[in-house]
């Protein structure tokens, strides 16, 4: 009967242990991230306090009337804004290909 120990072969390797539990926890780290979203919401919920959890209604029942007039007006002048480059992106496009074709 031998006497064996557990480790590397190579006996000047001292740093074996470590790049093992490196890899052991790069694993764990790609499993975890690896999971679905839906169970990783499940638990993050379960771990806050209900306060921190409470989301916000859609209606904007909790903005003060000053903000929900600064939303709608910040609203507004981006969908103008994002109209006038659509505009000037399609009028581009076609003089393109109306000038070549």
């Amino acid at each position: 009967m031998t006497n064996q120990t557990a480790g590397p072969t190579y006996t000047g390797d001292i740093l074996y242990f470590m790049r093992v539990l490196l890899f052991i926890a790069f694993l764990s780290m790609g499993y975890a991230l690896g999971r679905p979203r839906s169970a990783i919401e499940e638990s993050k919920d379960e771990l806050l306090l209900p306060s921190v959890v409470s989301y916000p209604d859609k209606e904007g029942a909790e903005l003060q009337p000053w903000q929900r007039k600064a939303s709608e007006k910040a609203i507004e002048g981006y969908t103008a804004a994002q109209e006038k480059k659509w505009r000037r992106w399609n009028e581009a496009m076609f003089e393109r290909s109306t000038d070549h074709g």
